[in-house]
């Protein structure tokens, strides 16, 4: 087990399990055996966990219960309701997900990363929290941003990229920004950031050799628990459209262009990319359309990046589009009493 927080009394693990499922699959998904089959043991693993669960909250005996999402909640939840303990759920995307759906109507209350009315759940029952997210993400002036960039041995007045798919990276987002590597450097003299997932530096690095990029202004991360320091030197973002990952760039102010991965169960990136978009908060491109012509992304970046006014709208937009203190929200109505919607 991994070293507990600090702010964590104890660490109790149940059996859960989760029913894969990939969207715009269709019924091929349903035919595959390997994932039927999965599917089927951990349907039993689910019952087990609803059995750990019902144990546990009895030992236990919570006031309430707060319920981050994933299918670890459906046992919790199921247990919940059998024993009458009031439960709170959260959802980080704007498309609630299977564990929600499964456990949400006795649910005591739903707290939301997205506006309310994005979401099927009762009106009532549904308030608006945001995401939480790591104290290091702070509002990014310009002057912070070339502070930034001279800590990473870049000139302050040099234009940085930097690219990130997620903690796992996202092969087809590294494909097409390689891809148009060359010209992004050597002609429009950008610097480039990439973030490209665990154990991919070196090949992703190979990659970047061989496509012709100015290796001098390319800087490749598999992982970095900091973040924040390299988002806050770019320019530009180009990312998928993870909830979290969004609202760490909302708090810093950063524009951002967003692929998002459109084969994800529910379709969560493209509704999350969607509502942010109506708000005039970023600038998506098509994750299908770029796999076919890389040419869309770099067009998109250098649109951007020679407008410095767009840029800062979309910083703007996507910074008022994010609550800041999403935590203590959350912490206060687990906090109250009555457990009503502030």
């Amino acid at each position: 087990m991994p070293k507990q927080n600090k702010a964590i009394d104890k660490v109790i693990q149940i059996r859960t399990g989760k029913f894969r499922r990939y969207h715009g699959e269709g019924l091929k998904q349903l035919l595959d055996i390997e994932t039927m089959l999965k599917n089927i043991r951990d349907f039993f693993y689910v019952i087990i966990g609803i059995f750990q669960s019902v144990g546990t909250l009895r030992q236990q005996q919570p006031d309430v219960i707060f319920i981050k999402g994933g299918i670890v909640g459906v046992p919790i939840g199921l247990a919940a309701m059998f024993l009458g303990i009031p439960y709170i759920t959260h959802d980080s995307d704007a498309v609630p997900g299977l564990g929600h759906r499964l456990i949400g109507r006795s649910a005591k209350l739903h707290t939301v990363a997205m506006p309310t009315t994005e979401y099927n759940y009762e009106s009532r029952k549904t308030v608006q929290v945001g995401v939480p997210v790591n104290k290091n993400y702070k509002f990014v002036s310009v002057e912070a941003s070339k502070k930034a960039k001279k800590r990473l041995n870049i000139p302050p007045t040099d234009k940085v990229i930097l690219v990130t798919g997620g903690g796992l990276g996202a092969v087809r987002l590294n494909e097409a920004v390689i891809n148009v590597s060359k010209k992004m450097t050597r002609k429009e003299k950008y610097w480039i950031i990439h973030m490209v997932g665990p154990g991919n530096s070196e090949r992703v690095e190979t990659q970047y050799a061989a496509a012709g990029a100015d290796m001098s202004k390319i800087i490749v991360k598999d992982f970095v628990p900091d973040l924040h320091k390299y988002s806050a030197a770019s320019d530009l973002v180009v990312t998928r459209a993870g909830a979290t990952t969004l609202t760490e760039f909302g708090v810093q102010a950063r524009a951002c262009i967003v692929v998002p991965n459109a084969n994800l169960t529910g379709g969560h990136q493209l509704k999350n990319a969607r509502v942010l978009e109506k708000m005039g908060a970023i600038v998506v491109v098509d994750d299908r359309q770029m796999v076919k012509d890389n040419q869309l992304l770099y067009s998109a970046i250098t649109k951007l990046m020679g407008d410095s006014k767009k840029r800062a709208q979309l910083a703007e937009q996507i910074n008022k589009s994010v609550i800041k203190d999403s935590a203590r929200k959350i912490a206060t109505i687990l906090t109250d009493s009555g457990l009503e919607k502030s």
